[in-house]
């Protein structure tokens, strides 16, 4: 794959404001030491695209995700994953990239070699298309893959998977699920920390 073919755009929000339902499980400064620990694993996994872009949410962040090797895009103000990812996407389209693979910062299990499988799979599909990779439960979307880039609106949060697949077929958009273990698990709620520690 060449530069600026598919872009990998992590959206990182500010470390301090996430997490945030799972207060009642952890503090403060773990909570904040989560958000890290899981944006750094998903700006490294996301380097099995052609190029990493992150969103960031704030100045830390921005900081953080250069170190890690991540070109930065720094929101002018949290406005949520819908506004970051549409932002994002735009800064990639503006610079050639022909695809788009969304990719959420919470989640503990990403690996590369998960990202690099699902980029292969949906690399093998007639574009326009739209390949979503569900979270456990809730029927939320942690990766989205996107072909051109603007294929569909975006619909991250409650019963997101659903939503971006009524978007895609209202278009006539190839639409594809890619079920994946690494990408599933993300922390949003308690119950996931348990899920967590039975996973590894």
């Amino acid at each position: 794959m060449g530069l600026g073919k598919t872009w990998v755009v992590v959206l990182i929000k500010d470390f301090d404001s996430a997490k945030e339902r799972l207060r009642p499980a952890l503090g403060s400064k773990s909570r904040r030491a989560l958000a890290r620990r899981n944006a750094q694993l998903a700006v490294t996994a996301a380097a099995a695209g052609d190029h990493v872009l992150a969103v960031a949410g704030s100045e830390e962040v921005a900081e953080m995700a250069a170190a890690w090797g991540a070109s930065v895009l720094l929101e002018p103000r949290e406005e949520g994953q819908n506004t970051a990812a549409e932002r994002g996407i735009a800064s990639a389209r503006a610079a050639g990239a022909e695809a788009v693979l969304l990719l959420s910062s919470d989640l503990p299990l990403v690996t590369a070699d998960a990202v690099r499988r699902l980029l292969q799979v949906a690399g093998r599909l007639t574009s326009p298309v739209v390949v979503a990779v569900p979270a456990i439960g809730r029927g939320g979307t942690n990766a989205l893959y996107l072909r051109p880039a603007d294929t569909i609106g975006m619909h991250f949060g409650e019963e997101s998977l659903v939503k971006f697949r009524d978007d895609a077929e209202a278009r006539g958009v190839k639409f594809a699920v890619h079920h994946s273990d690494a990408i599933a698990l993300d922390l949003d709620e308690p119950s996931d920390l348990e899920r967590l520690s039975r996973a590894v």
